[in-house]
Parts: structure tokens; sequence; C-alpha cells
């Protein structure tokens, strides 16, 4: 829901889809019942629910467990997630880090993290997502970590995408 919109515009718009199911996540049948016209309603674009939708359906066929998603490894979460469409290799990161709390996940293409890691080391040129991991792989086991801190980093900056 949050992907490339402010946090302020999408959480609004969440809090109208949640509505739709008396303020609570639907499941996937509910979400794959629920006419396009009333979820549109609520703000979401024909591309995010093309993507909602292929992730209920993938839930819904047993392609995606999603119940059990947090007994896999990091990397087979990855992999189970990205063959969702719309869900790439990043967004499996941050719900690896931020739904499952994984403490080793290293966000390579970030740019946050990418202009983090190029202040905090005082590189001339922002880094590569390969530098990143050359980098990052000290931080192993505690990738997460240290991501954050890269993060906070470049808090108060007007502009990341210079």
């Amino acid at each position: 829901m949050y992907q490339q919109l402010s946090g302020k515009a999408a959480s609004t718009i969440l809090g109208r889809v949640l509505a739709l199911y008396g303020n609570r996540y639907p499941t996937a049948d509910e979400l794959l019942a629920t006419p396009e016209d009333r979820l549109r309603a609520a703000g979401l674009s024909r591309q995010k629910l093309t993507y909602m939708r292929d992730l209920a359906a993938h839930v819904n066929e047993g392609t995606l467990a999603i119940d059990r998603i947090d007994l896999l490894g990091d990397a087979e979460i990855i992999e189970a997630l990205t063959m969702v469409k719309g869900i790439g290799r990043w967004s499996a990161q941050m719900f690896l880090m931020f739904r499952l709390g994984r403490p080793d996940v290293l966000p390579e293409t970030d740019l946050g993290i990418r202009k983090g890691l190029q202040r905090a080391y005082r590189m001339r040129s922002l880094p590569s997502p390969t530098k990143v991991q050359k980098v990052g792989a000290r931080w192993s086991p505690y990738a997460s970590y240290a991501s954050w801190y890269l993060w906070r980093l470049l808090d108060g900056e007007a502009n990341l995408t210079d």
C-alpha cells in the first residue's frame, strides 16, 4: 500500500480500504470478491489493485503460504514474494525487516542505504549495490540494524533523489 506514495496519502487510502472490511485487513477471498470499483473508490490505483489481487490470488491458490511464511529463511521468503506481480526484491527486503523483524537484511539497492553508506564512509560517489554488499558483509548477522543507522544519517535531508 505504501509503495511510491507519501506516508499520509498511503495511510488515508489504507484506512478507506480497511473501512470496507469493518476496519480490519481482508482475507484473500474477500479482496478477490470485492468489486474493483469499490476498491478504486477507496483510492487504489489500477496498478496497485492489480498487485494486491495477484497477491491475494497467490495466497488463495496456496502458492504463497502467507500464514507460514515466517518459518522460511530470508532467501526463501524473497523468492516466494517476488513471484507476486508488483513485489520486487526491495519490497521483500522491507517485509523481512519491518514486518518479520529479521536482523540480517541489507537492502543493497535502496537509495537511502546507498546515500547513508556514502556519508558514513565519506565516499566521493554513490556506492553501487555491489559495493554496498561488500561493505555490508561485515555487519552480518546484524545488517538490518546497520541499515537503520544508515537511514538515520539522512534524517532531515530534504531530497534523497539527487
